[in-house]
């Protein structure tokens, strides 16, 4: 078997793994301190950094860098591009030092593989399916007005590893069926997979569509317009209102959906009204998708941290499973997602796009 490298990026922590194969042999999350992160300006600065720390975590583990056939990194915030695997390479790594699409520690996943790669001897190191992916229709993309453009940023990797799952656990090949896959964690995306291309998703970044731990979701737009211009918030404050102290934080507190669930279970009202709530705005979404996919719909897919929760799940299940059958994959395992492409690339099964 040859060893897979996975490098996945977070707002405080990285993770790395090891994989023989398809097997995890090696799984490490590594915790950055705020002082740790504060000394630097801009997420790229903190590079070196990270991958200095990932180097000496993997030899003082007794991981030979050598070994290692293969170098993913979580794919980031690059432009929209066509689902698939790609080379890490000039015009990417720019991209991911400027941010091309915006600011996130996964920027940072492409860089730090790059790097680790070259130094070990490879020829380049790879992402899969960022979150940039974008196979919209152009009628997804009308939002109403022609200063503003709908757009497609989601959990793609998880999306379309997911996807594949639930296809070979049914004898069927991801681009034979139509799905509805909702991820639910941080941010919840659903997506209407036609055929192996995520034809329309709620723009998950910023929070569109439902409300999640700690974002505010789709809000009344007049609302939200008074409270802009009431001179009582910041630009700052608005944006922290969208996504860090909306959703669950705003009502509850917290960003913590399993203490929502047991305040729930043990009587508490609101609790119990906010997991409905969310229950009853994650429906919807995967409502409007069946219609996109003009009821056609082979299955719903339930993945992410808060699939775990039974509770939840169920109250969605009542909404929903009329439209198909509700599979649940919980978990939010982007290790294993970047694995199973390594692999695919490994045994040429899957084409390498050139990011361009």
């Amino acid at each position: 078997m040859k060893k897979i490298l996975a490098i996945n990026p977070g707002a405080t922590s990285t993770k790395v793994a090891i994989f023989d194969g398809n097997e995890q042999v090696f799984l490490k999350n590594i915790k950055h301190s705020t002082e740790e992160l504060s000394q630097f300006d801009t997420i790229a600065d903190q590079y070196e950094f990270r991958k200095n720390i990932i180097t000496s975590t993997l030899e003082a583990e007794g991981i030979n860098l050598h070994d290692i056939s293969i170098v993913m990194g979580r794919g980031g915030l690059v432009k929209p591009l066509k689902s698939g695997v790609y080379k890490v390479n000039d015009l990417m790594l720019e991209h991911l030092k400027m941010g091309y699409s915006g600011q996130h520690a996964c920027n940072l996943g492409g860089l730090i593989a790059d790097s680790i790669a070259k130094y070990i001897g490879l020829e380049c190191a790879y992402i899969a399916d960022p979150v940039m992916v974008d196979e919209m229709h152009e009628i997804a993309r009308i939002s109403g007005h022609p200063m503003f453009e709908r757009q497609s940023i989601f959990h793609a990797l998880n999306h379309k590893a997911i996807g594949r799952m639930y296809a070979k656990d049914n004898g069927k090949r991801y681009e034979e069926l139509n799905l509805i896959i909702t991820h639910m964690g941080g941010g919840v995306s659903v997506g209407a997979h036609e055929k192996g291309k995520v034809i329309d998703v709620n723009q998950a970044l910023d929070g569109e569509g439902p409300f999640s731990p700690e974002r505010s979701g789709s809000l009344p737009m007049n609302q939200f317009l008074k409270a802009c211009f009431s001179g009582k918030y910041t630009q700052q404050d608005m944006q922290k209102m969208l996504v860090g102290q909306g959703g669950y934080v705003g009502y509850f507190g917290s960003n913590d959906a399993y203490a929502v669930e047991k305040a729930a279970i043990a009587g508490d009202s609101k609790a119990d009204l906010l997991e409905e709530a969310f229950a009853y705005q994650v429906a919807k979404q995967i409502g409007e998708n069946a219609c996109v996919l003009k009821g056609k719909v082979d299955a719903i897919i339930l993945t992410g941290g808060i699939a775990y929760g039974k509770p939840v799940v169920a109250r969605i299940k009542k909404y929903v499973e009329w439209i198909a059958p509700v599979a649940v994959y919980p978990g939010e395992d982007e290790m294993a997602a970047m694995a199973l492409n390594a692999n695919m690339i490994l045994n040429k099964e899957i084409e390498i796009q050139e990011y361009k």
